[in-house]
């Protein structure tokens, strides 16, 4: 059973050689890893052209977008479990290849069925893929390597996040409004299986497990971890279509479902089993609970936005899909910078680094809010960029930290599924998020136009944003002398 400290009576270090093709299997899982967030977001300017093309009803076409976010939070943490169960290089093998056929069947789609079929598949897919990037980045690196390693995914993770409506948008532009939506799907083929050769070739081979896979794998906890996240996501992601008045009821039941997970884990636990989620990873490693809680609060705050201003420029102001994208775009560069920056200085910065970034995230978007109403359409893109490009380099301070400092002390043989689990809380706040600030966009909207629905659902992430804000230096003050760890931790 895995320690959760780093010595301790019987407690013997982890082997750790580094891997010499450590780097190049590095931006093999990140390129599928930008691929898989990548679809969280590029179909939204497609919404139109699919519509059309396959003669679908506005439910289902919610449902392609919906249906992948809710599939892909379900699977996370399990995905997580199998790939320390059965090792990672082959649960990313397993995963790209699903993610690479259910791309080309959603870009082959004759209906409207077929296609939210395929999406939730890939949703599926992606969803078992997520958790492989960090489980990987745990095995292959260590101390400030990681640090830098964790960089690199913080920023493909705010790229993904943000290029999804202009990369969208331009391959609409270039392919035609008939055609272009299924190429929105088909780019992931040839690029994934670029990927799925050099991922076997680079990936290191998993170690040998001394016991059989099934008796390392929990199915109730999957099941009952399933229902909670589903009780959870399944309102939220259809909010826009009615679902938190329909479906209210299932939040509570959710509550219900994750009390009885967790006592169901802890009894695992005291059998001497293999948990899904080992429970003290949130009780006995050091960082781990704050840290998930503060990228859970952010992405409420943060993952929305992009929907709001999507709206805002396409409904509000007129703008094109591929113009709105590129409004955006400052933050996107912001971020990539400071996170591929951050990841370098978080050796030696720490927790200061998520609230330096926090910081400019708040003044960056605040300075949004505050502006917005008194912004003529014409040049609204163009004033809002620099704001939103301090925003963006606050925003790359904050994911791949954050991510580093509370991955740091987790058990290497654990680390599939503290990432799924990491990403889970992830994901659940994008969909808390993009639910409130759309309900606050839209109440602006019937109070004042569009520029006032900006300025409220601004102030709104600005004040999630301060909440995130608050659990980053109650952590500092907390773990002040904290540095990173230059081996993995130990193991009974």
């Amino acid at each position: 059973m895995a320690s959760h400290s780093p010595s301790g009576p019987g407690a013997v270090p982890e082997a750790y050689e580094p891997d010499p093709r450590r780097w190049r299997a590095l931006a093999v899982t990140l390129t599928a890893g930008f691929m898989s967030l990548l679809d969280v977001s590029i179909v939204n300017v497609a919404l139109p052209s699919i519509q059309r093309g396959l003669d679908a009803s506005t439910a289902g076409v919610q449902w392609v977008v919906s249906g992948y976010a809710l599939t892909f939070g379900l699977v996370l943490v399990s995905g997580g479990r199998l790939g320390d169960a059965v090792g990672r290089r082959r649960m990313f093998l397993i995963a790209l290849s699903a993610f690479v056929l259910t791309s080309a069947l959603a870009g082959a789609a004759v209906n409207e069925s077929m296609l939210v079929l395929a999406r939730l598949l890939q949703g599926v897919a992606a969803g078992l893929l997520t958790p492989q990037n960090s489980g990987l980045i745990q095995e292959l690196f260590r101390g400030a390597e990681r640090g830098r390693a964790f960089g690199a995914f913080g920023t493909t993770v705010a790229i993904s996040t943000a290029v999804g409506p202009v990369l969208g948008g331009l391959i609409i532009a270039l392919v035609g409004a008939d055609q272009g939506w299924r190429w929105v799907f088909f780019v992931n083929v040839p690029i994934g299986a670029v990927a799925l050769v050099l991922a076997a070739r680079l990936l290191p081979p998993s170690a040998p497990r001394g016991r059989p896979v099934r008796s390392q794998l929990d199915y109730l906890g999957m099941a009952l971890l399933g229902l909670t996240v589903l009780g959870v996501l399944l309102p939220l992601v259809r909010s826009e279509q009615d679902g938190l008045r329909q479906l209210w009821w299932m939040l509570p039941l959710a509550g219900v479902l994750g009390a009885v997970f967790v006592w169901w884990e802890r009894r695992v636990l005291a059998r001497g089993g293999s948990p899904l989620l080992d429970v003290r990873l949130f009780t006995r490693t050091p960082g781990y609970a704050t840290g998930a809680a503060i990228a859970t609060v952010y992405f409420t705050g943060f993952a929305g936005i992009w929907l709001v201003f999507a709206l805002y420029f396409q409904q509000g102001l007129g703008y094109t899909p591929l113009e709105s994208g590129l409004a955006v775009t400052p933050f996107a560069l912001g971020a990539a910078v400071s996170a591929a920056v951050a990841g370098r200085l978080v050796a030696r910065w720490g927790r200061k680094l998520t609230l330096l970034g926090l910081s400019l995230v708040m003044v960056g978007l605040g300075t949004v809010a505050a502006i917005a109403p008194h912004t003529a359409p014409a040049t609204a893109g163009y004033v809002v960029a620099a704001p939103l490009l301090l925003a963006g380099l606050g925003g790359g301070m904050v994911i791949s930290p954050n991510t580093t400092l509370t991955l740091d002390r987790v058990p290497t043989r654990m680390a599939g599924v503290a990432g799924g689990a990491l990403q889970t809380g992830q994901r659940i706040g994008t969909a808390v998020g993009v639910a409130v600030l759309a309900s606050v966009f839209h109440a602006g909207i019937g109070a004042g136009g569009y520029p006032t629905a900006l300025g409220w659902a601004m102030v709104c992430s600005v004040a999630l944003t301060a909440v995130a804000l608050t659990l980053a230096t109650v952590d500092l003050r907390r773990h002040r002398d904290r540095t990173l760890t230059e081996e993995a931790h130990t193991v009974r």
